[in-house]
C-alpha cells in the first residue's frame, strides 16, 4: 500500500492535464483490482453516446480508446442507474448486453466520474473476462480515483473558460464597438508590428489615412443615429476592397486607416501607393441607402503615404506623415469645389 501511495502522490502532484493524470491512475487501478482493462470514459448524454478516452489492456479484452457506443446500451448507464458499483457475475445481471456479450466481460465496476456542481462527465471503469472478487480496497481505490479524475476535469474546464474570457476581452479592448473594425489600439499594435516586418523583409508599409468629408453635415442634417449607420456602412465598403495584405481600422470619429505591405519599388512603388488611394476614395463614393436616410456621398479624402524599409520610425509617426498627406488632399479637393463654385458664380465651399 505504501508503494501505491507513493505512486499516487506523484501522478497527481505532477499531472497538467486529465490524460496525464488518468493513465497511471488505470494502470494503479489495475494492479489493485487485478482486473484486465481499466478505462476511463466521457459521456455526452444529448448526443446519446459514451466516449473511451484512455484505456489499458493487458490481456486478451481489448477496450480500444476512441471508442464510441451507444450509452443507453452499456452497462455504465446500468449500474449508474441501478446503483450497482461491482458484479462478478455480468450474464445475471445484465445478461441482454451485446456488448458485455461480444467482449465476454464476467467481472465489472465503474464509479461515475463527475464535476464540482454534480454533472456526470463519465465513468471510471474496470473489467475482466475472470471472476474477480470484490474487496473494499479496490472499492475505496475506484472511488477516490474517480473523484481525483474529476477534480481535474473540473479545474481544466475552469482554465478553458478563464481563456476563453480571456482572448473575448482582449478582442473586445481592439475592436471598435460601432463598427468591428480594429480600433486605435489594434491598429498602432499592428502597425507597429508591419514596420518590423518590412524593415526585415525589405518591404514598404502603405499607409492611407482616410477622412470623411462632411461628415458633421449628415449628423446635423439626419441625426446621429444616421450618422452612426453611414460610419458602418462605410467600414463595410472598406472590408470589400481590402486585399489579403490589408488592414483597416477605425481610428475615431470619421477617421479611418488602411495598412499594407508592399513589395514595389521606385516608380513601381509610387503607383502603387496611387492605386490604394484611388481603390480606398472610389469604394467611399456614390449612393448609401441607410434606415432613415439616402445619402449621395462625393467621397473621402485619402492621403496616402509609404514608409520605406530603411526609414526607421515609430506607428505614431508614420501616421503623423499620412494624416498630413491627407489634409493636403483635402485642402486641395476643397480648392477645387471652390474654384468650381466661383466658376458657377456661386459661394466657396465651407466645411
Amino acid at each position: 500500500m505504501s508503494e501505491l501511495l507513493e505512486q499516487l502522490s506523484q501522478s497527481v502532484s505532477t499531472a497538467h492535464s486529465v490524460e496525464e493524470l488518468t493513465r497511471p491512475l488505470l494502470e494503479m487501478l489495475e494492479a489493485v483490482t487485478g482486473l484486465e482493462s481499466t478505462y476511463l470514459t466521457a459521456i455526452d448524454e444529448a448526443q446519446g453516446v459514451q466516449h473511451v478516452l484512455y484505456a489499458r489492456n493487458s490481456s486478451a479484452m481489448q477496450i480500444p480508446e476512441g471508442l464510441v457506443v451507444p450509452w443507453n446500451d452499456t452497462l455504465c448507464k446500468r449500474a449508474l442507474e441501478e446503483g450497482r458499483t461491482f458484479t462478478d457475475n455480468v450474464p445475471a445481471c445484465w445478461g441482454d448486453s451485446q456488448a458485455a456479450r461480444g467482449l465476454g466481460i464476467r467481472t465489472y465496476a465503474s464509479q461515475p466520474v463527475r464535476v464540482g456542481n454534480g454533472a456526470l462527465y463519465g465513468t471510471l471503469c474496470a473489467a475482466s473476462t475472470h471472476a474477480r472478487p470484490r474487496t473494499p480496497e479496490a472499492e475505496r481505490i475506484l472511488t477516490l480515483f474517480a473523484y481525483l479524475i474529476g477534480q481535474q476535469v473540473e479545474r481544466e474546464q475552469l482554465i478553458h473558460k478563464l481563456l476563453a474570457a480571456n482572448e473575448q476581452l482582449a478582442a473586445v479592448a481592439a475592436t471598435d464597438q460601432l463598427t468591428g473594425l480594429p480600433n486605435r489600439r489594434a491598429l498602432m499594435e499592428a502597425l507597429e508590428r508591419m514596420l518590423a516586418q518590412g524593415r526585415r523583409r525589405q518591404m514598404g508599409v502603405q499607409i492611407a489615412f482616410i477622412d470623411l468629408d462632411g461628415f458633421k453635415a449628415i449628423n446635423d442634417t439626419h441625426g446621429h443615429e444616421v450618422g452612426d449607420r453611414f460610419l458602418v456602412a462605410v467600414a463595410q465598403r472598406l472590408r470589400g476592397v481590402l486585399r489579403a495584405e490589408d488592414l483597416a481600422a477605425r481610428l475615431g470619429g470619421d477617421e479611418f486607416v488602411v495598412i499594407s505591405l508592399s513589395a514595389h519599388a521606385g516608380d513601381a512603388l509610387h503607383t502603387a501607393q496611387d492605386a490604394l488611394s484611388l481603390r480606398i476614395a472610389q469604394a467611399t463614393q456614390g449612393r448609401f441607402d441607410l434606415p432613415g436616410a439616402s445619402l449621395d456621398y462625393a467621397g473621402a479624402s485619402v492621403g496616402a503615404v509609404t514608409m520605406a524599409p530603411d526609414q526607421t520610425c515609430r506607428a505614431e509617426d508614420a501616421l503623423r506623415v499620412a494624416d498630413q498627406m491627407m489634409y493636403q488632399v483635402k485642402r486641395a479637393r476643397r480648392q477645387a469645389q471652390d474654384a468650381l463654385a466661383q466658376a458657377r458664380g456661386g459661394l466657396p465651399t465651407r466645411r
